[in-house]
This record gives structure tokens, sequence and C-alpha cells, in this order.
């Protein structure tokens, strides 16, 4: 029963999740190469919402099939570095005519959730990820540590946006 009880929380609130996709959508990154956007990027600052909530050391891995669809994996840590490592795994696709800066993102059928990228630095060290609403959002960096003059020139194009920064917390992150 009591693993019945979790799934049942988990899929409400995925359900919840979904819903949120409502609002307005920010402007996506005019043009997103997936080869260079592929790999490891740490969550530096996000909006926090209830899988990711408390969790520090928190990454995603991307990866692109031949047959057009990807795999991100989440891994982070609760509490602390040394705490339980949870990870997840969505699995999807880019959606066509966005210029690779949207994607469906299924945790588990039926659930689809959308994955918006909002900026790219040329170097593509640093991503802006966004969801409609802009309820939530994510500072990734391909280094797990970034300066705040970085950070706050990455939460300025958030809140031209339409975002709402205060709402941003930085994730405990360990030099690696």
């Amino acid at each position: 029963m009591k693993g019945m009880n979790r799934l049942s929380l988990l899929i409400f609130s995925l359900l919840w999740l979904a819903g949120c996709a409502d609002g307005p959508m920010p402007r996506l990154a005019p043009h997103v190469d997936l080869d260079r956007y592929a790999g490891r990027w740490y969550v530096i600052a996000e909006i926090p919402y209830f899988a990711e909530r408390g969790n520090v050391g928190s990454y995603f891995d991307v990866s692109f099939r031949p047959d057009g669809t990807l795999t991100d994996v989440y891994t982070g840590y609760a509490g602390t570095l040394a705490g339980k490592r949870t990870s997840a795994t969505m699995t999807g696709y880019v959606v066509p005519d966005t210029g690779n800066a949207k994607w469906m993102e299924r945790p588990f059928w039926p659930i689809s959730l959308p994955y918006l990228i909002i900026y790219v630095d040329p170097g593509y060290r640093y991503a802006l990820v966004g969801y409609p609403g802009m309820k939530y959002g994510w500072v990734l960096a391909r280094d797990p540590m970034m300066d705040d003059a970085t950070y706050r020139e990455l939460l300025g194009r958030f809140a031209a946006e339409g975002y709402d920064t205060r709402l941003f917390e930085r994730v405990a992150q360990a030099a690696r």
C-alpha cells in the first residue's frame, strides 16, 4: 500500500506540473546545436519544484540518438552532497521548426513536459531553460561553479523574459 501511495502522489504531482504549462511563453533561443548542447549541465540555480526541492550537487546529462529521440537524466543529492543520490530519466524529442530550442520530455506515458531553451551562450558554457507560464526555470553551466557577475547577467536574461528572478535559488555544488 505504501508503494501505491507514493506512485499515486508521483502521478498526481506530474499531472499538476503538466497543468502548469499554461500562461506566457518565454522566447526561445534562435538555434541550438544539439551536438554542442549534449553532455553534462550542472544546475547552478532554479525555481524549485517538488522533485528537485532541497537537492544539491544536481546536474542533467543530455544525449541524442540517431533516430531523433533524446534522453535527459537528472541527478541530485538530498540535502547535502553526502545525501541520498536520486535520479530520474526522461525521454523525448525535439519539436520540429523550433530551432531545436523546444523539446517535449516524457517521464512516463502519458505525461509530456516542455523543455524550453531560452538562451545558450556562443561557447555552450551556459544555458537558460524555462517553462511555459514562467513558473520554473534553470540556470545551467558546464562547470559546477559560476562567478557572481555571470550569474547576475544570466538572471538578467530571465528578467527580460518576464521571470521573477527573486524566485531563483542557488544550488550548492562541489568543485569537481
